[in-house]
């Protein structure tokens, strides 16, 4: 009786922690299931647009650093007749931070990218992946911008200043080159009061604010409205702008001269002085295909 007792309690015992697990696996994975519904994809995907070659499942992957590039630019790329002879669908992509482009660039992903030549270089990815320049924007010049007076390069004047940087190393204006200067004169970084932003609008509205004396970055045209030009100094001058890069494992020219030509009449259309002086690198014509320049030297 007593032995019959124990296998009932025993019995009794192993159902309760059967149940017990039972209840903690049903637990996690409605705790699991509803992690998956949080979680959100780091790059944003534009609407990806169907060209006329319904039945064809190639795409041709573009990224931009806006979502408004990224939209215009894949519409315009489904609508181009050459595009529709290789490609069923453009898909654009679009990051707001450098770390996005690097990744796209680093693996190779895009077809079509909008990236700056110093990262294009550190992943060599024009051998790696024959990105070749297709159309790029104007050189540029770095300034250290102030709200209150004309900056100057020397040592003792950035002792005790706020200085506002851009928290991203492959920043050429508000990066490398400031940091550059800094080294060129002397100055321990250490020693320094840096405030680190994370976007060129950033770091302007830290300036307007006057939570910094000054930042290192390009001058826009708008920049007029809350700053003096009177107020900025040169740290470098000609720095190359960003380009538009397409990936050529084959010979693909047909691509090459329909996506430049796209690129080029999209340029035209933009309000900004900066990004409708475009420039093309390949001359297309029905006899030849000849590359222009735009290569750094």
């Amino acid at each position: 009786m007593k032995i019959k007792q124990l296998a009932l309690q025993h019995s009794a015992f192993v159902t309760v922690l059967l149940l017990f697990f039972l209840l903690v696996w049903i637990c996690g994975k409605f705790s699991v299931d509803s992690e998956k519904k949080e979680i959100k994809p780091l790059i944003q995907t534009s609407n990806s647009c169907q060209t006329s070659a319904v039945h064809n499942k190639e795409k041709l992957i573009v990224f931009a650093p806006s979502k408004k590039v990224a939209s215009t630019l894949i519409n315009s790329l489904c609508g181009d007749s050459i595009i529709a002879k290789q490609f069923g669908e453009v898909v654009g992509f679009w990051g707001y931070r450098t770390t996005d482009s690097i990744e796209f660039v680093g693996k190779g992903i895009a077809d079509l990218i909008l990236a700056k030549n110093n990262i294009m270089s550190a992943f060599k990815a024009e051998s790696t992946y024959n990105y070749q320049p297709i159309v790029g924007f104007p050189s540029y010049t770095a300034f250290f911008i102030s709200a209150k007076e004309k900056p100057k390069v020397d040592k003792q004047y950035f002792f005790g200043k706020r200085i506002g940087l851009l928290d991203y190393p492959t920043s050429r204006s508000g990066h490398i080159l400031p940091k550059q200067k800094f080294k060129e004169l002397g100055l321990n970084l250490e020693m320094l009061d840096i405030t680190y932003a994370s976007s060129h609008n950033e770091l302007r509205e830290l300036l307007a604010s006057g939570r910094v004396d000054l930042i290192a970055s390009f001058w826009k045209e708008e920049d007029h409205e809350h700053f003096s030009k009177n107020y900025i100094t040169p740290i470098s001058n000609n720095i190359t702008g960003t380009r538009w890069y397409l990936k050529m494992q084959h010979e693909n020219t047909d691509l090459l001269c329909a996506v430049q030509s796209r690129l080029m009449t999209l340029s035209k259309q933009q309000t900004s002085p900066y990004f409708n002086h475009a420039e093309s690198y390949w001359h297309c014509s029905a006899d030849e295909v000849e590359f222009l320049g735009g290569k750094d030297d």
